[in-house]
């Protein structure tokens, strides 16, 4: 295997970061060349990204990438978070910042959309799981709101292919990225007709569909000189993060699930073909797009986001705690010592966390907390006890047990969490590696460069490279 270097853009919404991926000799490194901050702007009363500000800091890192690349470089691909867009008018100009998924203007929209076309039919040709902030919702608020986006608007760009419109001058949609919107009909592999018939959106703004793993053009070459480095393919390497991080799942064994464990957790399988019945409607099941034509069968819970706002807060109360402090307390406070439903409703806007635990707590006969490691034990807790039902969930769907549950992203570092999981689920966890979306991410570039000749090999690649944990129940 000829020693080749990828470049990987890997947004989040906390941070992105720019790596340097290198495979070589049956092994991949990754190094990080620009790490920066990622975060909501409030503008105009509402939450969006500073997608200018996004893309200074991307060509600093490509930049930094190019300068230490020591091999011949194969590629750059992004991936990004899902739903949320970004609109071009006819001359390929930004039009607006896009709006952050956690921004008020779905509130209600959903059963508005239902209104129009029955929730169950809407599953029936999209198979995905209902989130207020899925991009058919922010699509459809535009609509009803009258924006006037829509009507200058020539091409609708979700946020990873915005970029990668950026960087080489095609517009596309990602396979993987497209199927978060809600507008994809999940058998076919593309865009949904009747979505938008029904709901009055406007088709004609939808780019292509590219398949994950395709090459989609070329490193501009005003950018290429900028950078100092040849026009390098821009490969469509899995837009969507949780993609990424499927691929990056080191798996062996054929019965495993996978929990890609960050700000969200996404818990799911990997299937031949979407499932979408009455049985995965009423668990409210997703199928998104994986690689190679494959499903992500999967159910997207709050994750560690509700961890990170509690921080945030007592951040700005005075007191700045490390990750790994707040761990400390909880591995010290009571177990079980109450409960709460980590999707409710009130915990997906930021704010004062510390205030809406208890007042979800108080509101289902259960006592309010002062104790912070108390309180951070609690959401752990609740969060291992939903992967167990989602776990058992997923089994009931597909007919089979899962026999190893795979941990993939920076939730890992989270041991704590990692060995709940285990203890609440009853099944063998194996987490790591932690950068499993840019892994992921490089993976499907050297797939794409031929490089690396099949997934099973890439994943193959992965369990060479980096240290796995296990943790066995308890």
């Amino acid at each position: 295997m000829t020693e080749q270097q990828y470049i990987a853009v890997d947004l989040g919404a906390e941070s992105g970061r720019v790596m340097l991926g290198t495979v070589a000799g049956g092994k991949m490194s990754l190094k990080e060349c620009h790490r920066f901050g990622n975060g909501p702007i409030e503008e105009n009363d509402s939450l969006r990204w500073d997608f200018a500000g996004l893309w200074k800091e991307i060509k600093i890192g490509i930049a930094e990438a190019v300068q230490q690349s020591e091999h011949e470089l194969a590629g750059i691909g992004v991936d990004s978070w899902g739903v949320d867009i970004g609109f071009l008018d006819s001359q390929g100009n930004l039009l607006e910042k896009p709006y952050h998924y956690r921004d008020k203007k779905t509130n209600g929209i959903p059963e508005k959309a239902y209104e129009l076309m029955p929730k169950r039919d809407i599953y029936e040709h999209t198979g995905l799981q209902f989130l207020q902030f899925n991009t058919v919702y922010q699509l459809l608020a535009l609509r009803l709101a009258g924006a006037d986006v829509l009507n200058k608007a020539k091409h609708m760009v979700m946020i990873a292919d915005l970029v990668g419109y950026y960087l080489s001058g095609k517009i596309y949609a990602e396979y993987s990225l497209a199927s978060t919107s809600q507008m994809m009909n999940m058998k076919t592999g593309q865009w949904d007709d009747a979505i938008f018939k029904q709901l009055d959106l406007p088709r004609g703004i939808m780019p292509e569909i590219a398949p994950m793993g395709s090459v989609v053009g070329h490193l501009k070459n005003e950018l290429a000189q900028e950078f100092g480095c040849a026009p390098l393919p821009v490969i469509a390497s899995g837009s969507h993060d949780t993609a990424c991080a499927v691929v990056g799942v080191p798996a062996s064994n054929p019965n495993w699930a996978y929990l890609s464990s960050g700000t969200w957790s996404l818990m799911g399988l990997e299937v031949p073909q979407a499932i979408i019945n009455d049985k995965t409607f009423g668990y409210e099941f997703t199928n998104e797009g994986g690689a190679f034509g494959t499903i992500r069968l999967l159910k997207n819970i709050m994750g560690l986001w509700l961890v990170q706002e509690c921080r945030r807060h007592w951040q700005k109360e005075g007191e700045d705690l490390s990750y790994g402090q707040i761990t400390d307390m909880a591995a010290k406070a009571k177990p079980l010592a109450g409960k709460i439903d980590p999707d409710w409703h009130e915990f997906l806007a930021p704010g004062d966390m510390p205030l809406k635990i208890n007042r979800y707590l108080e509101s289902h006969g259960q006592k309010p907390l002062t104790d912070k490691g108390q309180m951070i034990r609690i959401v752990l807790e609740s969060l291992a006890d939903k992967y167990k039902s989602v776990l058992k969930s997923l089994e009931d769907v597909n007919q089979g047990q899962v026999e190893v549950l795979h941990i993939v992203g920076g939730g890992i570092q989270n041991e704590l969490l990692c060995q709940f999981t285990a203890d609440a689920t009853g099944k063998k966890a194996i987490a790591g590696p932690v950068e499993a979306t840019a892994i992921g991410n490089v993976i499907m570039q050297g797939i794409a460069a031929k490089q690396i000749g099949s997934l099973a090999q890439g994943r193959e690649i992965i369990g060479n490279s980096y240290p796995l944990k296990e943790y066995l129940p308890q």
